[in-house]
């Protein structure tokens, strides 16, 4: 039985990219980042058609990946500091560098569904700085969160231009699935023979 609904976020990962490995593209362990509120990506890429013989012809979408918003009840200092190459002082302080240069990441997580929950990954994300939203505390409390823009582009894997994956527990993967915040899930494709 196949899922009839998604709903709820949870379970997001953030792996670093290993500049350091032998093998490209690489990344570091998934660091988990509790607190996932939303993701919202939206594609990038236009659609060319193509007429002849008085209908379109030809019909082509650029794949330009995606930008998106990450939010997150908070999103830790040393993690921030990361992905926008700001610096952290001998004191503990989160300092907005100017002129930093963030690291690209991986964002993982999982949606949960009726039947089977759903994993994700996009393999080549980089943030921008977080918009923050600090408000007084009325009669109730409205908890800030923060607002992270994430642009994710293709990236080279096998031959071939990726973006995301998505992955459904199944009796045949559950190896791959149990595993998935363990290392950032890479594709595999059989090649076909001729």
């Amino acid at each position: 039985m196949a899922n009839k609904v998604r709903f709820g976020l949870e379970k997001v990962h953030i792996a670093f990219m290993d500049k350091a490995a032998t093998t490209l593209p690489a990344w570091e362990a998934p660091l988990p980042i509790p607190g996932a509120v939303r993701w919202t990506p939206e594609v990038v890429g236009d659609s060319t058609t193509f007429y002849a013989d008085n209908n379109a012809y030809f019909v082509i979408t650029a794949n330009n990946g995606y930008t998106a918003e990450l939010e997150m009840a908070l999103i830790p200092n040393a993690i921030l500091a990361r992905m926008l190459g700001w610096e952290i002082d001998d004191n503990g302080m989160l300092v907005e560098v100017a002129n930093g240069i963030g690291e690209k990441f991986a964002l993982m997580g999982q949606i949960l569904g009726d039947e089977f929950n759903g994993r994700f990954v996009y393999w080549d994300c980089q943030a921008s700085r977080p918009t923050k939203e600090l408000t007084t505390k009325g009669e109730s409390v409205e908890v800030n969160t923060d607002v992270l823009p994430v642009v994710i582009s293709p990236i080279e894997v096998d031959g071939r231009n990726i973006v995301k994956g998505d992955l459904e527990y199944s009796a045949t993967n559950a190896t791959e699935y149990n595993a998935f915040f363990t290392d950032v899930y890479v594709p595999t494709f059989t090649v076909p023979t001729p």
